[in-house]
């Protein structure tokens, strides 16, 4: 046979034989026999012809392909799988094609669930499953793993710092339009944020305002605020200079987003900053050691924009970031937002301190919702199985000891 020459068996009455062993052999599977029709007269005369039967077969025919293979041989030499990729194709694989489909879609999802940015915030992990769920968009591994990696990136952004959504959207995504209202992207990081929050994900226009609001994403940068004492920054530009005359006086600061955006001259401290939850903690600071207070920052809850800004700048400085918080769910994952948003460390944050705690004040709330705490694998189990939370405030007698040593270690 010459090259571009039909094949000897390429003929009509025979295409339905071809396509179904060419069908069946694809499959990936063992083939012995298979079922064609229904067929013409033609296809059944033809098909008898093939494989020297003294009858014609019905219009269903079960075909032994050993039997096929060795009338092919002594028509032409060869065999029926050759003469199947000869006349219709080469042969696939669909068996292992599903297997590779099945291994890439669990590559995907192991991917998600072992991502920095949720390993290091458990509380994301349902909503990573979520995703799984939810399934492949549009069928696509690739496409998928494209819209989970833009979500990832602005999972790992957030807290912003007070930027409108657009502007937020095109720095990280490269498109000022990415993370409107009613994209698929929108929606899938908003989930990621009420996961965070232990809400439900906002359905109204409302809710999804306000939810970008719980994250840093506004339209003024001077309703978010970081609260701190004991901050004495050098430089000459106002915050330097404010901030150092509220920490003589032995006072508390505000800054706003706009002043940590635009300070003037600050060069701010490289030593020790502890970071606190509660304000609570902060004022009893003052109040301990006045305008000897060691520097603090407070998060006040979950950390806004300026907030994270301040922390940091003080961690690119080098300053060393030490976090306390609630000792409850969502003192969790408060806790490893700002751990993994900053670098800060744990400042009795262990399960030791926690049990410590809960054996001198056993009688706190209930801990609500409990995630992994990263940074100490004992620490959630603990608090599930004791069934209390212990508030930042009940502690702080140990808080302010740490803070009196590290004073007296200054120089």
């Amino acid at each position: 046979m010459t090259q571009g020459s039909r094949h000897a068996f390429d003929r009509l009455e025979l295409a339905p034989l071809w396509q179904e062993l060419h069908a069946r052999l694809s499959s990936g599977h063992t083939v012995a026999r298979i079922t064609v029709g229904p067929l013409s007269p033609a296809s059944r005369e033809a098909l008898a012809d093939l494989l020297g039967l003294d009858r014609l077969p019905g219009t269903r025919a079960t075909v032994s392909l050993t039997r096929l293979d060795e009338a092919v041989r002594e028509a032409v030499g060869g065999n029926a799988r050759a003469v199947a990729e000869a006349i219709v194709g080469p042969l696939g694989n669909r068996a292992a094609e599903r297997d590779s489909d099945r291994a890439a879609r669990e590559s995907l999802w192991d991917w998600l669930e072992g991502h920095p940015v949720v390993t290091t915030q458990p509380a994301l992990l349902p909503w990573a499953r979520s995703m799984r769920r939810a399934g492949l968009i549009r069928g696509s591994v690739q496409g998928t793993r494209r819209h989970l990696s833009h979500a990832l990136t602005v999972l790992a952004a957030l807290p912003a710092q007070g930027d409108p959504l657009p502007v937020f959207a095109a720095e990280h995504l490269g498109d000022a339009h990415a993370l409107d209202d009613g994209r698929r992207l929108s929606g899938a990081v908003l989930r990621a944020v009420a996961a965070l929050h232990d809400t439900e994900p906002p359905t109204t226009a409302a809710r999804r305002r306000a939810a970008w609001g719980l994250v840093g994403i506004a339209d003024d940068a001077l309703s978010t605020t970081a609260l701190t004492a004991g901050l004495r920054p050098a430089g000459t530009g106002a915050v330097a200079r404010a901030l150092t005359a509220y920490a003589d006086a032995g006072h508390a600061a505000h800054l706003t987003l706009a002043q940590l955006r635009d300070p003037g001259e600050l060069r701010l401290p490289s030593g020790d900053v502890h970071v606190t939850e509660n304000p609570s903690v902060l004022a009893l600071a003052l109040r301990e050691f006045g305008a000897a207070c060691p520097a603090l920052v407070c998060t006040s809850g979950w950390p806004g924009g300026a907030v994270v800004l301040l922390l940091r700048q003080l961690a690119a400085t080098g300053a060393s970031l030490h976090y306390h918080g609630d000792f409850d769910g969502e003192g969790l994952r408060i806790a490893a937002h700002v751990m993994a948003a900053t670098g800060a460390r744990p400042w009795r944050m262990s399960a030791r301190d926690y049990e410590s705690a809960h054996a001198r004040t056993p009688t706190g709330p209930p801990p609500g919702r409990v995630t992994d705490a990263p940074w100490d694998a004992r620490l959630a189990p603990a608090l599930v199985e004791q069934g209390a939370a212990v508030l930042e405030e009940h502690v702080a007698d140990a808080l302010m000891g740490d803070l009196a040593r590290h004073r007296c270690m200054q120089p």
